[in-house]
């Protein structure tokens, strides 16, 4: 494909982004708005204020306000990204477009009532070859974060990356009652592990869509309780954090269509 890169680590690189933004129109990870609108409109309503995270080039937050959905923040961290799509829809007032890093989200806490990614999580653990169990230097990595930024050194110290200092950030950003929905390739038993934390204060929904391939959107409602289920598996996850490390598999090839490789 003319975008692949020479490493899926580039997938986590901003100037990656930046370039192939310069050229790239628009692409769709996990199909279009149509493909997943009659879930969308059973969670979000369309005069809430919906905070998009990782925008990228798709053309989701537009046809969300072509749709009726009115208030829509969208960030992203390459610049290219975010002056592109503002230029491109500077008809529609009330498209926001900030160059932001969803890992460190300049927005006070409680203001959404959705936050929005498809994609964006999938990109940030592409690296990951092991669903069950992350790496060493993904562990030190996180560990690094958290001691760097003192706001969030409550988060959770026992998933893959920077994924919980991305999920602490946006639980903070939802008010009460608002709900985080990540569109994903990932099942539930893999993704589920991310997700199920009381820190985060959130219940988790799932459902998926597509037919001959599915994929997953999670529904995540702040200020509800994890299930009996979920709660058993955070426990569970807990208990293994303890446990005495194994032997880390490593990824042996890089394609473009990385999120399938993942699993998470």
């Amino acid at each position: 494909m003319e975008y692949l890169p020479d490493s899926n680590a580039r997938y986590k690189d901003v100037d990656y982004w930046n370039e192939r933004y310069r050229t790239e129109d628009s692409f769709e990870w996990f199909g279009d708005f149509t493909k997943f609108d009659h879930l969308l409109k059973q969670h979000v309503g369309t005069e809430e204020n919906i905070l998009m995270l990782g925008c990228g080039n798709s053309a989701l937050s537009y046809d969300m306000y072509q749709a009726g959905y009115t208030t829509i923040t969208n960030v992203d961290y390459s610049s290219v990204c975010v002056e592109s799509m503002a230029e491109r829809h500077k008809d529609c007032a009330q498209l926001s477009w900030l160059c932001m890093d969803a890992r460190r989200l300049a927005f006070p806490d409680g203001v959404f009532d959705v936050v929005l990614e498809k994609g964006t999580l999938d990109a940030m653990l592409v690296e990951e070859s092991d669903p069950w169990k992350v790496s060493e230097n993904a562990a030190q990595l996180l560990h690094q974060v958290l001691l760097e930024l003192d706001k969030l050194k409550s988060c959770p110290k026992i998933t893959p990356l920077v994924e919980p200092v991305l999920l602490c950030q946006v639980s903070r950003v939802l008010k009460p009652g608002g709900r985080f929905i990540s569109v994903t390739f990932a099942q539930p038993h893999f993704r589920k592990r991310l997700y199920a934390r009381a820190e985060y204060d959130w219940s988790i929904k799932h459902y998926h869509y597509g037919s001959s391939f599915h994929y997953f959107l999670y529904v995540l409602t702040k200020g509800e309780e994890l299930s009996s289920e979920d709660a058993a598996l955070e426990r569970r996850l807990l208990e293994e954090a303890e446990a005495p490390p194994t032997n880390i598999r490593f990824q042996e090839a890089d394609s473009e269509d990385f999120l399938n490789n993942i699993g998470l």
